[in-house]
């Protein structure tokens, strides 16, 4: 008989841990780079047409897969695709997204501890007097280990590394609720008192140059994030990476939202928690991620070189501007350390979400204790982290983000709705996103969760293919040095996507006629006997 499985402590500590599994380094550091990218105003109708039509679907789909798979007692894709459709395919396909989360985790959690690191150079001025672009972005890479201008070498890089990589692991190894619960109830209330207090410092900050730039201002910054230019919504690009976006911030084509729900009891509500989760994440992108970083950078910097730093990407937004304007504000250490705390509260109640699919698949499938289950995780991905820390200057980090940041959610995402909507069916499928529910979905989401979302998804898939895939997988414009590692790269992600196939194929050798596949469900009482 399998092991008796963990539960949530708390409906507020569900939706804590399942928003902060979603709130991530991506809500204030991506989200106002892709708006500043694709015409700030412009790129939020778009944007709110994903939420809806692609977004709260697939957050819906997630949690009804993940809660529908747990009273069978499975907690990781493979054996929630298996109970869904009874063909020796599914659990093969499961693998996608034990594999989407557990590559994603492994370069996530050195990213997440730059944040920390920078904290602490907040704090301790340590970056204070390089007050250039180029003076802070070298700060930047000289830590990342690409010069030694600042750093003589990587080792602050990986003592932080290190630090957040064991701050990680000690929270899973206490468990669902014990850990990943308990961590969500502290971190998520302090990023929101975090983010608050830089949403008020932003809009007192005024004009700081009056007489240089008088209309280079705070509000001139909204004005940009949420004035739409209409003639701009033809462009295709804008809604392809409107939707890329709401793959990033509501975590869904992971299974982490699934692995989640996959410890809520049967009648246990998911319409109105993947909402609640989900509105929740989308208050932390939009309201205090959009208002934070792209305003305080037109009032220091003005919109065209705001824009210029956004095509750099999120890191030169986050790492390199921020940091300049906090050395030129009163008691700008403090806030230059609320800031990048936030940002590891964020990422750590992220990637402690992406870890849980492959340690749950571990303990479910191979009867593996919890601290068993933790520790061969947490090798396994610190030897990963080790190639991204050692490689990074070479697009490593670069290639895994693609491949399974970008390109590998969609294909989960649309495995998971063809499956539970065409394969399972959609008349199950709508009960049981209903089983329990406290609030009534309006019944056009059958229809939208049925035809719209898949086809959404196709056409995603489809043009990324043709517009990314294709010149990336090609290596086109990428520096002849790089090609050997990013090569590495995908060699190192093939070996995971092999590794986790044969795990999936053994434990299903193994369990064959066992009780692990044939729990005795209790559907009076919700629970497994």
């Amino acid at each position: 008989m399998a092991q008796k499985r963990e539960n949530w402590g708390s409906k507020v500590g569900l939706i804590l841990a399942m928003a902060g599994n979603a709130v991530g380094l991506g809500n204030f550091l991506r989200f106002p780079v892709q708006a500043s990218q694709n015409g700030g105003g412009t790129f939020m109708i778009p944007y709110l047409f994903a939420f809806i039509l692609l977004g709260i679907p697939m957050a819906w789909i997630e949690w009804s897969i993940g809660r529908h798979g747990g009273k069978y007692g499975h907690g990781s894709m493979p054996g929630m695709l298996d109970v869904l459709w009874k063909s020796k395919v599914a659990k093969y396909l499961g693998m996608f997204a034990i594999f989407t989360s557990t590559v994603i985790i492994i370069y996530y959690t050195y990213i997440e501890s730059w944040s920390l690191a920078f904290s602490f150079f907040s704090i301790t001025k340590s970056y204070f007097g390089l007050e250039s672009f180029n003076m802070m972005h070298s700060f930047l890479t000289s830590y990342q280990g690409e010069n030694t201008q600042y750093f003589a070498n990587i080792w602050p890089a990986y003592i932080f590394m290190l630090i957040t990589f064991l701050i990680n692991f000690f929270v899973l190894r206490k468990g669902v609720s014990k850990g990943i619960e308990k961590l969500a109830l502290i971190a998520m209330p302090l990023l929101f008192i975090f983010a608050i207090v830089l949403v008020i410092r932003v809009f007192t900050i005024g004009t700081p140059d009056p007489v240089n730039h008088p209309d280079w201002n705070v509000m001139k910054g909204l004005a940009f994030i949420w004035e739409p230019d209409f003639s701009m919504l033809g462009n295709a690009k804008i809604w392809l990476a409107a939707a890329g976006q709401i793959f990033f911030t509501l975590s869904v084509g992971m299974g982490t939202l699934s692995a989640y729900a996959s410890y809520l009891k049967e009648k246990d509500d998911i319409a109105l928690g993947a909402i609640s989760a989900s509105f929740l994440n989308e208050f932390a992108e939009i309201i205090l991620g959009a208002t934070i970083a792209i305003p305080v950078a037109v009032a220091f910097f003005g919109i065209t070189t705001t824009q210029n730093i956004a095509l750099g990407g999120a890191f030169n937004l986050g790492f390199v501007s921020l940091p300049i304007i906090f050395q030129n504000m009163p008691y700008g250490e403090i806030f230059g350390f609320l800031w990048f705390l936030m940002l590891f509260l964020a990422g750590i109640t992220s990637s402690v979400a992406m870890a849980q699919p492959i340690i749950s698949f571990l303990e479910e499938q191979f009867g593996l204790s919890k601290n068993k289950a933790t520790a061969i995780v947490g090798a396994l991905i610190f030897i990963g982290i080790n190639l991204v820390v050692v490689f990074f200057q070479y697009g490593f980090l670069d290639e895994m983000d693609y491949w399974s940041g970008t390109f590998a959610l969609v294909i989960v995402a649309l495995i998971e709705v063809i499956i539970y909507a065409w394969i399972f069916g959609m008349d199950k499928g709508w009960k049981e996103i209903n089983k329990g529910a406290e609030i009534k979905i309006p019944k056009i989401f059958y229809y939208v969760i049925k035809y719209i979302t898949p086809f959404y998804l196709l056409a995603i898939l489809i043009s990324w293919t043709i517009q990314d895939a294709i010149p990336i997988f090609l290596m086109q414009n990428i520096p002849a040095e790089e090609i050997p590692y990013r090569w590495l790269s995908r060699g190192f992600m093939i070996l995971i996507a092999v590794g986790i196939l044969f795990l999936i194929h053994f434990a299903w050798k193994r369990n064959e006629g066992k009780d692990t596949f044939k729990l005795d469900y209790d559907e009076d009482k919700g629970e497994i006997k």
